[in-house]
């Protein structure tokens, strides 16, 4: 194996967005079984530190490549077009008012302790979420459309943090709920 060989191909994987989760899955398993610190517990100290850095490296690679976010942050820096997160924050003012809009349901939501409201707010986020990741998918591999994918990304970074924000929200609300039912 390749030290420096870029995640996909630590997997033998194809550069794609659209990956087969269940075979990243297997290769994972497969390697891990061949590379595992356990399997070189009695072996001299090079090739503990050897197993541990491979492991290491497997395991960053494999978390890298099943989260669709990190994915496509990946896949692109791969193709030389980093989405540059920090410094590229601009965004259609539609999308932002729609994020402000989000937003503010959220705080609402919470404020007002309405659960089901919390509840339509993260479908209709959810669904949004995989279009976005439909949209990313298609301008990564099928248009190669990198700038296009790019923006598809930055914009499920606003997307997945109001769903965490909404998933917050409404655990609180479950708690509150549970804690009233037993006084």
């Amino acid at each position: 194996m390749d030290f420096n060989a870029d995640h996909y191909s630590l997997f033998e994987l194809p550069r794609i967005f659209r990956l087969d989760a269940s075979e990243l899955d297997k290769r994972y398993r497969e390697i891990q079984a061949l590379i595992h610190p356990d399997k070189f517990a009695h072996t001299s100290d090079l090739e503990r530190r050897l197993s541990l850095q491979w492991s290491t490296r497997v395991n960053e690679a494999y978390l890298t490549l099943k989260k669709p976010l990190l994915r496509g942050q990946y896949l692109l820096a791969l193709f030389g077009h980093a989405v540059d997160e920090d410094s590229n924050v601009a965004m259609p003012p539609e999308f932002l008012m729609e994020q402000m809009e989000w937003r503010e349901a959220v705080v609402e939501g919470r404020q007002a302790h309405d659960l089901e409201g919390l509840e339509q707010l993260r479908r209709r986020v959810k669904e949004r979420i995989r279009e976005r990741y439909e949209q990313l998918a298609d301008g990564l591999d099928d248009q190669r459309n990198y700038e296009f994918a790019a923006d598809r990304l930055r914009r499920l970074m606003f997307l997945e943090k109001l769903q965490s924000e909404i998933d917050d929200a409404i655990a609180d609300q479950i708690g509150r709920a549970s804690c009233r039912e037993r006084v």
